[in-house]
Parts: C-alpha cells; structure tokens; sequence
C-alpha cells in the first residue's frame, strides 16, 4: 500500500508539490504520531527529489547556477528545521501546521498578481528576497514536510519569472538537500519508523521519475490552482484534526 501511495504522492510532488498531503494522512491513519510520521515522511521524499531530477534534464537546462546555490541554502535550513522539531513540543507543532500551509497556499494562488509587480529575471538566480526566501522554507521543510513544495513554488514564482513547470523541477532538485540534511538529524535521533519509509520512498522515487512527463501536458494555470485549492482543502483539516 505504501508504495502506491509513494507512486501517486511522487507524481503529485513533481507535478503540483502536494506529495506530502497525499502520504502525511496515510501515516497517520496508520497509527504514527505526528512528529515519527513527519520525519519518516521527510526520508521518504529524498527519493522524490532523486526521481525527479532524472526526469526533469529538460525543465533544469539553463538553471543550473540556481540549483546549486538554493541547494546549499536548502541543506542549511534543513539542518535547522529538524533540529527545531526534535525540541519542539508536539502542541506547538500541531497547532502551526494549518496556518503553514493556508498561507501557503494562498500565496500560491496570488502568485500572477505578485509576478505583475516585479521586474522579469531570467538569468540570474534572482533578488536577495529570493534567498531569504527559500532558506525559511527550507527551515520550514525539515520541519515539516507537508506543503513544504507548496511554500516553495509559491516563493519562487514570486521571484523567478519562469513556467511554473520550470519552477516545479527547480523546486524538487533543491528540495532534495533541505530533505536530506533533515532526514540525517532525523536518522540520528532515531525518529524514523524504517518499516514505513523504505516502502513510501521506493514509490517517491517511481512517482517522482514518472511526474515531469505529466507536467510537460499541463498548463500553468491548471497547476497552480489545483496545488493551491488542495493547499487550502488540506490546512482546513488539519486544522479540524488539531483546533477541535
């Protein structure tokens, strides 16, 4: 079952960042706490990244300057992210996710509007907002993953004018070092149920190689609302899981 469910979540990561509001609520149901179920979550979806950078060589051409420099602000906040919940008490934890991810997602669906008010960049890695930016949400990835690609793409459109399949691949490949360093700390300190993330990231990782096809298909527009809209559906039930 997990390997579908790392299938279906790996295509939904690489096509509209939503891959963790797909598997999250699956470990969940399976009976994990909130915190073991993030962190295994967060191992799994290294392989997301891996996948996805194999089939995203198309989408990457010309970026790769980005791509190193995010990836190295990705591996930093990631380390710090993961260190903060492994001290945060689970109340605290339960209680910012759903504000997390609706601003998220809002942000995502007002990402024309942003696009409007900046200046076109095409070459340069972007603004120093632009790395501001990204090393929050990697703080915000190693911390939790879910919405995390939300948050990023988000960002990213704001700064880099850029098809948002363009965005989606850059997003994954970085992804892959804020998942990664968190996934070491998490490793660690033992708070990884292996049992779950061995067969969740075989499916990231056949997800993940399979996404970049279907993005290639969809229009801009159709990906952005369906990951913001499924951004805002998800916040509203953690919210309903964690304020009620």
């Amino acid at each position: 079952m997990l390997v579908a469910v790392g299938i279906v979540a790996g295509i939904g990561c690489t096509v509209v960042s939503i891959a963790s509001l797909v598997s999250y609520p699956v470990l969940l149901a399976l009976g994990l706490p909130p915190i073991i179920a993030d962190s295994t979550n967060t191992v799994s979806l290294v392989f997301t990244g891996v996948g996805s950078a194999m089939g995203s060589k198309v989408e990457l051409n010309g970026q790769w300057r980005r791509v190193v420099q995010l990836s190295l602000i990705n591996a930093v906040g990631g380390c710090v992210g993961a260190s903060a919940l492994l001290v945060t008490s689970p109340e605290v934890f339960n209680y910012a996710i759903p504000v997390f991810v609706c601003a998220a997602s809002i942000l995502l669906l007002m990402q024309p509007r942003l696009r409007e008010r900046r200046r076109p960049d095409r070459r340069g890695p972007g603004p120093p907002a632009l790395f501001a930016g990204i090393f929050g949400v990697s703080v915000y990835t190693g911390y939790f993953g879910a919405a995390g690609g939300i948050i990023a793409v988000a960002i990213l459109g704001a700064m880099i004018n850029e098809p948002m399949v363009k965005l989606n691949a850059l997003k994954n490949v970085t992804n892959v070092f804020a998942n990664g360093m968190a996934s070491v700390i998490f490793i660690m300190f033992g708070s990884v149920h292996f049992a779950a993330a061995i067969p969740l990231a075989a499916g990231f990782f056949v997800g993940g190689r399979i996404g970049p096809r279907l993005a290639r298909g969809m229009s801009e527009g159709l990906l952005r609302s369906m990951a913001g809209t499924i951004g805002l559906l998800f916040s509203v039930k953690l919210g309903s899981d964690f304020y009620m």
